[in-house]
This record gives C-alpha cells, structure tokens and sequence, in this order.
C-alpha cells in the first residue's frame, strides 16, 4: 500500500497534533503490536533532522495514531517548507510501512 500524501501546517511557537485512524477494507487496523515515528526535514532526502515527533498509538484497538510537537520544539523551528513522513514498525513481523507523507509548513510566530 501507498503513503498517503497530506500536507500539514505548524504555528512556530504552538502545540501542534496529528491524530489519524487507519481502516483497511472498511475495519480499524489493530494497532496493539506497532510503534509509529515520524519526522521533519529540509528536503526529503536531507541529513539534517530538523525535529522528531512524539507519536504514540492512543487507541490500539481502533487503529489510532497520534503525532504532536510541543510549543517547545515549534519555537525552534525556523518558518519554512520542510517535508514529514509517518511510519509505523509492526513489532510482532519487524516490519515498517510508510502511513503519510507530505509537506509540513512552518507558519512565523509574532507574538512572543
């Protein structure tokens, strides 16, 4: 199966969350045996991470993934265009498939 492609925005200086839920065939994936990790780069083949995101799997059962950046790391990013993908490792098969990807970007905080 192919990522799906979905482009997201970033308030620099904001808590920022991601939550999907993955169906196939009309059913939740059950999720109780993945991880998921997800990142943010320059370019899609840079070397340079700009930031990682917390993901976590809130509901396992449903198929739902959550990925968030605190304020925090928002504050330190640099407004732009940078690219995410988000990846889940089944760890039962020790496998890893691809879940989004797309552009992320980064809106310039004013208020500080």
């Amino acid at each position: 199966m192919a990522a799906g492609t979905y482009d997201i925005i970033i308030d620099q200086g904001s808590d920022f969350a991601l939550e999907i839920q993955m169906q196939e065939n009309d059913a939740y994936v059950n999720l109780s045996t993945h991880t998921a990790r997800a990142q943010l780069r320059p370019t899609p083949t840079s070397n340079t991470l700009t930031a990682s995101f917390t993901c976590t799997v809130p509901d396992a059962a449903n198929g739902k993934i959550k990925m968030t950046l605190s304020y925090a790391d928002t504050a330190n990013i640099a407004a732009g265009k940078y690219y995410y993908d988000l990846e889940v490792e089944n760890t039962f098969s020790n496998t890893v498939s691809r879940l989004l990807q797309g552009v992320a970007r980064v809106t310039p905080e004013v208020t500080r």
